[in-house]
């Protein structure tokens, strides 16, 4: 494989990473978003800060009672310092439907509140043994803002979204063999 083909193999890897990352948390699907990260990696995510053990735990306490997730990644610009070392910086916007004891920051509000929180994952990741791994996170946060839930119910019928194993993803997945 050329140079050239080499470094766009190598972009389209760390793009995966990022989006496996995202539909990792999303899904809850912790050991997903374990693999995301090298073992050794370390996370500055706002009210978390250490390693990849103790953010798995973290985040996955901090989701029990999220009932909705989705991040939605944005712009992705990938600046390689070396073959295996590149800095990357992720806009990322997520929305999620949450009991109001479980916001960021230590706000608190009564009753189920969306939630919208946006900002920028700035890693370092790293090539080892040929997998690109995130082996430095800090999320820049730019907002957050949160109000009463104020939902319309989903019709009967519809494909539902879970946050588990029953989400439509998994079924379309079984059905294409994987």
């Amino acid at each position: 494989m050329s140079d050239d083909m080499a470094r766009v193999a190598d972009r389209l890897a760390i793009q995966d990473l990022m989006a496996t990352y995202a539909q990792g948390v999303d899904r809850r699907d912790w050991a997903a978003v374990r693999n995301t990260f090298h073992p050794d990696a370390s996370d500055d995510h706002g009210d978390y800060k250490g390693g990849v053990d103790g953010f798995i735990d973290w985040v996955s306490q901090r989701h029990a009672g999220i009932e909705q997730s989705m991040h939605f990644l944005g712009n992705c610009r990938i600046e390689f310092a070396t073959e295996t070392r590149a800095v990357v910086e992720t806009y990322y916007f997520v929305r999620q439907r949450s009991p109001g004891d479980v916001l960021l920051g230590g706000d608190r509000a009564a009753g189920e509140v969306d939630v919208e929180i946006f900002g920028r994952y700035i890693d370092i990741v790293e090539k080892r043994d040929g997998a690109w791994r995130t082996a430095r996170r800090t999320v820049a946060f730019e907002g957050m803002r949160h109000w009463p839930w104020q939902g319309t119910p989903i019709p009967d019928g519809w494909a539902r979204a879970s946050r588990d194993g029953d989400d439509p993803l998994h079924a379309v997945r079984r059905a294409a063999g994987l």
